[in-house]
């Protein structure tokens, strides 16, 4: 028997919450949920297994067609070299020196997707920037496959920034308790999804909500192709992907019809209705958006229009917009579209009424904390001022110079010659990942930091090993969140990993800007020095935190920062006195028309909200691609991260995709059959989950397998992205457009 030699017990935190970490002989070898947590998710269950995982990259190394001659169409399918530390960084930072000495920085993309720790030091987004604003900038994205659409959309509409308004100005749960009493859900509030946040989530009290509400007595209606995308005590209206717009458009016909329209609402705080209302009834292109109109769309009787618009007239009533709306072609008008319906019912700007955005998307939408912010790494100013829409990082490699339309502006997209990634994986997130791997191989260079061998590192040309955070110290805290962690470093580095501060701090020291990234600190300098800054902003709030020695010994603190009371509810003031309190629109009122967005004249996004048919939905199915794909948030994981160890269980993979009954029986498909889910962007293999519990003609399949080579014919772990359409929502958004496929279904042999 091996003697145990040490044993340390900590609380550390992570995007899905806190958890306790047992650790013995250098290795970690169980979690366990937090004390404090309600509902703990299971995820950390596998996190011994991944972080020890045979999959971790052990050295630096550098793809071999790439270092013996610069050869790109390896990427995926070569093997990589083995180097010391010193050659390969020697390697890396003469190749950065010589992309921005002979095209500018203007030819490197920095791309980072924020996710890879729940540390305010250690977050690899603001380490990757940083660095390359100390070299001379680099090309940047603008939003994230979650909300790009959304935010670039809503601030013409409510003149916010997207995200300060979900996170900082929504009505909190407790708000929403205690007035409302009609709770319209459009894509559902998931509790499954709210396991995750950015920055972390300690206390998982979504599904406790749906019980108060329950127990209150609150109409709660779930509208989408899933019953599973609201609790079991939720009403359930089954609607087909990607005719929401329809549906809402049905709703304020009814409302304006029978007369519930608030006008005196849409008067003091809205522009632009006159300019709507032709369209909705009929007079502008001879078809009245009615529930006759509107049912044969979205898949519900005419009748349950009416009932529910009815409703939704008659009591305080609450429309929330779940993140997946916008994740289609046209995702933009289901977003309008919701505002100008609450907009009509005229209860925007009371408590618990109106409409809401996220709701269940991540943990941390519907609480109420004071805004104690702080704690970050600044990333600098970056000197090239060119950024694309994220989604479009595939169009921007098959196309460089290229101009595209986006929010107004019309601009060639760059010429990238390098890419460095870190804190991400975009084989996991991208859409249409047949087509990026294509396009995967047109830059010269491609670096960058993982633990893992996940599909991007394989498709890299000089890829870092890099800790994971249980291998390093840091500070845990989100803004949404009302704990503060400090998060001890585990175990040693496995194998020779790195943090990504040192690794760039040795690129930084080979380019001469070791001073400008560093300023001549170590990591446990930046964070005390981070922590006292924080410390110094909650003492102004009248808040008192401990010092970092303190903290580092009780582990963690409960942050005395909830609010008590009904939340400041969304828009208030400005119902109240819109003169006095106007919105930063160009009218200082609510944009039912957009003169700015009908100015840009986009077909595709309109002056005021349309139905648009995408360009693949159950509308148009064909006999080749029959069913519609949703592919939601995966339950066992966050993204694509500790999918290694999950893919070693027994049965786990490939993933499921759940079928209705009528489909399965169509296609001789069994309960736990393998299967083959193909269209003509390619095909992965899944494991039938029957249900009754989703739309007949749609199909879920969640996201997160790790992608397979580019030699297979068939993805074999089951990545959607493998399937889903690579087109911009509209040129206004040019978001992520996952929820636009259509797709066959096959039983495999075993």
């Amino acid at each position: 028997m091996t003697e145990i030699r040490d044993r340390q017990t900590k609380v550390t935190s992570s995007h899905w919450g806190a958890f306790e970490v047992d650790v013995e002989n250098g290795r970690i070898v169980a979690t366990r949920p937090f004390s404090a947590d309600p509902a703990p998710t299971p995820i950390p269950d596998i996190l011994p297994a991944a972080v020890h995982h045979r999959t971790r990259i052990d050295r630096p190394s550098i793809r071999r067609g790439w270092l013996a001659a610069r050869e790109k169409n390896g990427r995926g399918s070569d093997d990589f070299v083995k180097l010391p530390w010193d050659e390969a960084l020697d390697i890396a930072a003469a190749e950065l020196d010589r992309v921005r000495k002979t095209y500018g920085n203007e030819a490197i993309f920095g791309g980072s997707y924020g996710w890879s720790s729940a540390g305010r030091f250690h977050h690899a987004q603001s380490q990757a920037h940083r660095f390359l604003n100390s070299i001379g900038g680099y090309v940047a994205s603008f939003g994230s496959y979650s909300t790009g659409c959304a935010q670039a959309i809503m601030p013409h509409v409510f003149g916010e920034p997207f995200l300060k308004l979900i996170y900082e100005h929504q009505d909190s749960w407790q708000t929403i308790h205690d007035h409302t009493e009609t709770l319209v859900m459009f894509g559902g509030i998931n509790p499954k999804n709210s396991q995750v946040s950015m920055g972390g989530i300690t206390e998982h009290r979504t599904a406790g909500w749906f019980d108060r509400f329950a127990e209150k007595g609150m109409r709660c209606v779930n509208i989408g192709p899933q019953r599973g995308d609201a609790p079991a005590n939720c009403e359930w209206i089954a609607l087909r992907p990607a005719s929401d717009t329809a549906l809402m458009l049905a709703l304020a016909h009814v409302i304006e019809s029978e007369s519930f329209t608030d006008r005196e609402f849409l008067a003091r705080c809205t522009t632009g209705f006159d300019r709507f209302l032709p369209y909705l009834m009929g007079q502008e292109d001879g078809q009245p958006k009615t529930p006759e109109w509107a049912g044969p769309l979205c898949g519900v009787e005419p009748e349950t229009i009416r009932e529910l618009a009815r409703r939704m007239a008659t009591t305080r009533t609450l429309i929330t917009v779940a993140w997946s709306l916008q994740r289609a072609e046209h995702g933009e008008q289901p977003y309008w579209m919701s505002a100008v319906l609450a907009a009509m019912l005229g209860q925007i700007g009371m408590p618990g009424c109106g409409v809401g955005y996220g709701y269940g998307a991540i943990g941390g939408v519907g609480k109420s904390f004071l805004g104690l912010h702080g704690m970050t790494f600044s990333q600098g100013q970056n000197p090239v001022k060119k950024v694309i829409p994220v989604a479009r990082i595939g169009d921007m490699l098959r196309n460089p110079n290229q101009l595209y339309d986006f929010n107004g502006k019309r601009e060639p997209y760059p010429d990238i010659r390098l890419i460095y990634w870190a804190g991400g994986n975009p084989f996991h997130h991208h859409q249409d990942l047949n087509g990026l791997h294509k396009a995967w191989q047109k830059p010269e260079t491609i670096i960058v930091h993982e633990p893992w061998w996940t599909a991007t590192a394989k498709r890299a040309d000089i890829v870092f090993p890099a800790t994971t955070p249980y291998e390093r110290e840091d500070i845990g805290r989100s803004n949404l969140d009302d704990y503060l962690f400090y998060m001890p470093q585990m175990i040693a580095p496995v194998g020779e990993a790195r943090d990504d501060y040192d690794i760039f701090g040795g690129l930084a020291e080979r380019l001469g800007a070791a001073q400008a990234f560093t300023e001549g600190r170590g990591s446990s300098e930046w964070i005390r020095l981070l922590y006292q800054e924080y410390r110094a902003i909650a003492a102004d709030m009248d808040v008192e935190i401990p010092d970092l020695e303190a903290l580092k010994e009780r582990n963690w603190i409960h942050l005395p920062i909830e609010t008590q009371g009904p939340n400041q509810t969304l828009f208030k003031p400005f119902r109240e006195d819109p003169e006095g309190a106007p919105l930063k629109t160009p009218s200082g009122r609510i944009e039912i028309f957009s003169e700015t967005i009908a100015s840009f004249g986009y077909p595709d996004c309109p002056g005021h909200p349309v139905w648009l048919p995408p360009g693949e939905w159950l509308g148009n199915a064909t006999e080749s691609a029959p069913l519609h794909l949703v592919s939601p948030q995966p339950g066992d994981k966050l993204h694509s991260q500790l999918e290694c160890a999950l893919a070693d269980v027994e049965g786990a993979r490939p993933v499921g995709i759940a079928i209705h009954p009528d489909d399965a029986r169509a296609r001789d498909i069994g309960s736990g059959d393998l299967v083959r889910v193909f269209n003509s962007r390619g095909a992965c293999r899944a494991r039938a989950a029957i249900s009754e519990d989703i739309r007949q003609g749609v199909v879920a399949m969640p996201t997160g397998a790790w992608f397979g080579d580019p030699g297979d014919n068939i993805d074999p772990n089951g990545n959607p992205n493998a399937l889903t359409l690579d087109v911009g929502t509209s040129r206004l958004g040019q978001g992520s457009s996952a929820h636009t496929a259509l797709v066959e279904v096959a039983r495999l042999a075993e």
